[in-house]
C-alpha cells in the first residue's frame, strides 16, 4: 500500500478550472445579452397601461367616422336632388 502512495501522481486541476472559467464566462454572456431584453421588455410593460389607453380614446374619437359612407350618401341625394330642382328652374350651371 505505502508502494501505491509513493509511486502516486499529483492530480492536475487544469482541466476544472478551464471548464469553470468557461462556464462562468459563458454564464456572463447570456446574461450580458439578456438583460437588455428584460429590461426593454419591463419598460414597454410599465408603458403598456398609457398605450391601451391613448388606444381606447383615440378610438372613442374616431367612432363617428364609421357613419361617414351612409353621411355621404345621404349629402350625395341631396346634392342630386338640388341639382335637379335648380335645372327645372331654368338654373344655368353643372
Amino acid at each position: 500500500m505505502t508502494l501505491l502512495a509513493e509511486q502516486a501522481q499529483p492530480v492536475s486541476l487544469f482541466g476544472w478550472n478551464l471548464g469553470f472559467t468557461i462556464g462562468l464566462l459563458v454564464v456572463v454572456a447570456v446574461v450580458a445579452l439578456v438583460l437588455p431584453i428584460l429590461v426593454l421588455a419591463w419598460r414597454i410593460g410599465n408603458q403598456a397601461a398609457m398605450i391601451n389607453a391613448a388606444l381606447q380614446r383615440s378610438y372613442r374619437n374616431t367612432a363617428a367616422l364609421a357613419t361617414l359612407r351612409q353621411t355621404i350618401d345621404h349629402a350625395e341625394v341631396i346634392v342630386g336632388g338640388l341639382k335637379g330642382a335648380r335645372a327645372r328652374l331654368g338654373g344655368g350651371g353643372n
